[in-house]
């Protein structure tokens, strides 16, 4: 597999990530394990002793749990969607985020449906759930959309490194035999000829097109779980179009804040740049003014429609007492700042970025309940039981520990995979810009700024 001048120097500057774990990487890898074991202790106590360990009642059925289903799986539609446009357009600079949106989709949606798993009171008779499904459910729709999603993520990510696959079979890599046995067999006999680029290409673009429209489709049925129901805050027609722009925009905040992480990690700026992040900072605060307008949207319509139910959940969800700070935050945190930092050009910067960014993906995620409890919290019929513990929802100690153990598992799955392949894909750089190597060889002399193909041409 022959590479260019610019090709080479970035599989010999990443080479060493990959041949190497380092005992950075095993020290993360191991406090993401210990996460996990305690997340699979308390699963252990929730099969054992029930649903009863958790904060969910008959009235709020949903939880924690939900909230975080509901958040990574927008994550992989928003990698999916993110990924695909850059790939179609061609956007040079886009190249080298690729990868890291296709990681997200993938590692999303394998990590998003297990906390579906977890509000499962009967794990023996989940496979009913395929052999006799109830197609007028939602709920099964999603479950047919977030398959069929799957295993296209799948093919979208393996058609895009089958290229660079093939450049670690044949550079004999320092790692282990069944690795290098891996790479072979993933590699499919990949030797650059015109006919396989052809093909290959082919894949890719017909993939990508596919997966853009089927990730606004599955977005959208997931939102008609909600929306389909006659609850206050969830019978609504713009819930589809609405967690579609959410679940980019939180994509787009995971991207930055990977990206950010990586750069430092791995040393890439040169890869990584400031004009990376800056593209990236215009694309969220786009969908920040978006989403703003649908959260806006909702709130008025509810308030001006002055019907009891919806009236009730407002006043729940703007009042101190109750979940006003929460709804403050979310709205202050997720949707103005991340527009004030990106429109000033002097916060305009990598870091003032990043951290708006992680601050969003806290506030959307603290939207994901918002959505989920309170409206399960405001009763349309009379209760019998009017317990604290029946009527308000408040997490447990098993819910936090297993989400924590699903954030961890997401952290780990990154460090994995980025020891695995090279988090800037190799093959991917044949039209990088000079501009990109110039900008970070002025602010980084310590490193060499990769060669484009513009300087070694022949005279």
């Amino acid at each position: 597999m022959e590479l260019n001048s610019y090709q080479q120097q970035a599989f010999d500057y990443q080479r060493p990530n990959i041949e190497k774990f380092g005992k950075r990487n095993w020290f993360w890898t191991i406090f993401f394990l210990c996460w996990v074991v305690a997340g699979g202790y308390a699963l252990y106590l929730q099969i054992s002793k029930g649903h009863g360990v958790t904060g969910m009642r008959d009235n709020v059925v949903w939880g924690l749990f939900i909230v975080n289903f509901i958040f990574f799986i927008g994550l992989s539609y928003a990698g999916a969607i993110i990924s695909g446009i850059l790939h179609l357009l061609k956007v040079p600079w886009g190249k080298p985020i690729i990868r890291l949106a296709q990681m997200m989709t993938i590692i999303s949606v394998v990590v998003g449906p297990i906390f579906i798993l977890l509000c499962v009171g009967r794990f023996d008779r989940l496979h009913y759930l395929f052999i006799h499904p109830r197609i007028q459910s939602p709920m099964t729709w999603d479950v047919m959309a977030v398959v069929t999603f799957f295993v296209g993520a799948v093919l979208f990510l393996y058609m895009a490194l089958i290229k660079d696959l093939a450049v670690y079979r044949d550079a004999k890599l320092k790692v282990p035999k069944w690795r290098q046995k891996l790479y072979t067999a993933l590699a499919l006999g990949y030797r650059g000829a015109a006919s396989q680029k052809r093909h290959l290409i082919i894949s890719q673009n017909l993939l990508a097109i596919i997966m853009i429209p089927l990730s606004i489709i599955v977005a959208s049925i997931l939102s008609w779980i909600f929306g389909m129901t006659l609850r206050p805050g969830w019978h609504s027609t713009i819930f589809g179009p609405y967690f579609v722009i959410g679940a980019l925009y939180s994509g787009c905040g995971v991207l930055i804040v990977a990206m950010w992480v990586y750069r430092k990690m791995y040393k890439l700026e040169n890869y990584f740049t400031d004009r990376h992040f800056t593209y990236l900072g215009y694309i969220m605060l786009v969908l920040a003014a978006g989403y703003g307008y649908f959260t806006f949207s909702e709130y008025f319509t509810s308030w001006f429609g002055s019907a009891k139910w919806d009236n009730e959940l407002i006043t729940k969800l703007f009042s101190p007492g109750e979940y006003g700070w929460w709804t403050f935050f979310a709205n202050f945190a997720g949707i103005l700042i991340p527009i004030l930092i990106v429109s000033i050009p002097a916060t305009r910067k990598p870091n003032w970025i990043t951290g708006v960014a992680f601050l969003m993906i806290i506030a959307m995620w603290v939207k994901r309940y918002l959505i989920i409890v309170p409206t399960l919290e405001t009763t349309l019929l009379p209760m019998q039981d009017t317990r604290t513990e029946y009527v308000k929802y408040a997490a447990t100690w098993p819910e936090w520990v297993l989400t924590g153990a699903g954030i961890a598992s997401f952290l780990l799955f990154f460090t994995l995979i980025s020891k695995f392949v090279t988090v800037v894909p190799v093959s991917g750089l044949e039209e990088a810009e000079p501009h990109f190597a110039h900008h970070s060889h002025q602010h980084h002399p310590h490193q060499h700024a990769p060669v484009t193909k513009e300087e070694v041409k022949p005279a």
